[in-house]
């Protein structure tokens, strides 16, 4: 399996009542699995570790293929060269961190080394960490020992359950960053469970939703996050337009950050971060309002015109906006003020943003697929 392959899944899988019916295709980069609690991320992650086998279909990483019903192919977990990280970080507690790391090279069989135990303690920050046991350690170094223990068996693909879940707000800001090195410095393709919607927009490249067993839609994070009909599932609550953007600027005197993206200029709370770096955003709906003329006089920094080109459907008071400016928003209004703007898809809108309500902590690097395309 070449870093770099593409995960090909269409498969099925009945577990008592319970029917798992997945089909997509993962781009290089790092895939979410993302849906409610038992819909069957953790099912579907376990038929391509080879922990579970399905009753029918194929599962195909890169050019090796791993399983095909059809053909009688069926690799064991241990001939699929897949590194898994859990929940729980599952480290021997006799054995001290070093030992831990090394532990999986036995079963490797003389199979090359792609990764030296140097690159993966530089990669993880854990040098210092490396003749301690672990029961002397944080959630987020526990975790990040987990994840190299799982890249020092040179693995193809790494499949990543939910391994941030176990962890508070801290520790998961924390081993955020790593994560993104590693989805962009390790060309091993990533398959990542999460039901937490940031994590999501932060890492993927690729979202996969699942509901009741069933693939429902996947594809790039961006337009997965900008598609209204999948609002009862990506979340109400937290929904908003993904995009990328780049560093344009610093205003060290009103502490911002000014950010280009295909819509204009965006000004936000200020970011340590270079100019040109590429970074991953997300505006939610509910920070969005829209306007009918540009307003003048007013605080907002970001406004954007732009054209209505979707209303969500459904019952309530409020009502999802989709508006292109050079790149899908999306704004949660009244439906008393939709009737009243007399909006309609073809609108000419004007979409307003304040700086101070957009989270600049859920900002991430930009994903592989947004660095490809520079």
């Amino acid at each position: 399996m070449n870093p770099g392959g593409i995960l090909d899944v269409s498969i099925r899988r009945r577990l008592g009542d319970f029917q798992l019916n997945a089909e997509f295709t993962a781009p290089p980069g790092l895939t979410a699995f993302f849906g409610r609690s038992g819909s069957g991320k953790t099912s579907l992650v376990n038929l391509i570790a080879g922990l579970d086998r399905p009753d029918a279909g194929r599962i195909k990483a890169g050019e090796r293929v791993l399983f095909a019903a059809d053909g009688g192919i069926d690799l064991p977990p241990e001939q699929r060269r897949v590194g898994y990280v859990f929940q729980e970080d599952r480290l021997f507690p006799h054995l001290s961190v070093r030992r831990n790391l090394t532990y999986g090279q036995r079963f490797m069989k003389g199979a090359a080394h792609r990764h030296s135990l140097d690159d993966v303690v530089a990669l993880l920050d854990i040098g210092d960490l490396l003749e301690r046991a672990p029961g002397r350690l944080s959630g987020g170094e526990r975790q990040r020992v987990a994840i190299g223990r799982a890249l020092l068996t040179s693995p193809g693909i790494l499949l990543m359950d939910e391994p941030l879940a176990s962890l508070d707000s801290a520790r998961k800001s924390e081993i955020m960053p790593f994560i993104e090195r590693l989805r962009d410095e390790t060309g091993i393709p990533i398959v990542y469970v999460s039901h937490a919607i940031d994590e999501v927009v932060r890492l993927a490249d690729t979202m996969v939703i699942l509901d009741r067993g069933r693939t429902v839609a996947a594809g790039p994070v961006e337009e997965i996050m900008s598609r209204l009909d999948l609002r009862p599932l990506t979340g109400r609550h937290e929904a908003g337009a993904v995009f990328p953007v780049t560093v344009r600027g610093q205003d060290k005197t009103f502490g911002l950050t000014e950010l280009s993206f295909p819509g204009g200029r965006l000004w936000v709370p200020s970011l340590e971060q270079p100019l040109g770096q590429q970074l991953r955003m997300r505006i939610r709906a509910r920070d969005v309002s829209l306007s009918l003329s540009r307003p003048t006089d007013t605080s907002i920094l970001n406004i954007f015109e732009g054209t209505v080109t979707e209303i969500g459907a459904g019952e309530g008071p409020q009502a999802d906006i989709l508006i292109d400016v050079g790149t899908p928003l999306i704004s949660r209004v009244t439906r008393k003020s939709i009737a009243a703007m007399d909006l309609k898809p073809g609108s000419r809108v004007f979409a307003l943003v304040k700086a101070a309500a957009i989270d600049r902590h859920a900002m991430g690097l930009g994903g592989t697929r947004v660095r490809h395309s520079k």
